[in-house]
């Protein structure tokens, strides 16, 4: 298994993260990303744009599971300014979570941003798309 180190050698200015704001969400979202289900993500956009290094097109991304431990290695090829409210059936189903559904994907999303302090219906996200690059 590859380590951390190993794949920011291999992928230099990757950045190592995972998903969600929970080890749980960690687990389940970077094995839907490793599994290849889940192609996709969105931020709030203001907190994108705050990011001294926001995420472009081309970046790398290492996935970490809840451990801390390297999951897969990712790579951004899209990104896209929509407001929550305008997130479509198939943006929704790109994020590979639930029963892929418009509906399962506002109940959830609503939920964590909520959580984050920033939801509300209209608010701008900035939606990333991604290809799987490796897995660990």
């Amino acid at each position: 298994m590859a380590t951390q180190y190993d794949l920011q050698q291999k992928y230099p200015g990757a950045r190592a993260w995972g998903f969600g704001d929970s080890p749980r969400m960690a687990d389940e979202l970077g094995a839907l990303v490793a599994s290849g289900a889940k192609r996709a993500t969105c931020g709030d956009y203001h907190a994108w744009r705050q990011d001294a290094e926001p995420t472009l097109p081309g970046d790398y991304h290492i996935i970490l599971n809840g451990a801390g431990e390297p999951l897969c290695v990712i790579r951004t090829h899209t990104l896209r300014m929509v407001a929550f409210c305008d997130v479509t059936d198939t943006l929704a189903a790109l994020e590979g979570e639930g029963d892929l559904s418009l509906e399962y994907w506002r109940n959830e999303h609503e939920a964590f941003f909520t959580r984050a302090g920033c939801f509300a219906p209209d608010m701008l996200l900035m939606f990333e798309e991604f290809a799987l690059v490796e897995r660990c």
